[in-house]
């Protein structure tokens, strides 16, 4: 039941994460580097974790938070 909750919580972050890996993947496939000196956009996996990152950080911006109030208030 924990796995459940974690992703029933986390739901927007990790569709944010799928979708920035695709992202970062297609990145590289269509604009990619060249050259082979860019740190990021050389190698495939590079380029996917980094889409991932960013997509799970925009993502979890959208996320809401449950207030807890306190019965003193």
């Amino acid at each position: 039941m924990a796995i459940a909750n974690f992703f029933k919580k986390h739901f927007i972050t990790i569709i944010g994460i799928l979708i920035g890996a695709v992202g970062g993947y297609l990145y590289y496939h269509f604009v990619g580097c060249n050259s082979g000196t860019c740190t990021i956009t050389s190698k495939p996996v590079n380029s996917t974790l980094y889409g991932a990152l960013m997509g799970g950080l925009l993502f979890s911006i959208f996320r809401k938070e449950k207030k807890v109030t306190s019965k003193n208030e």
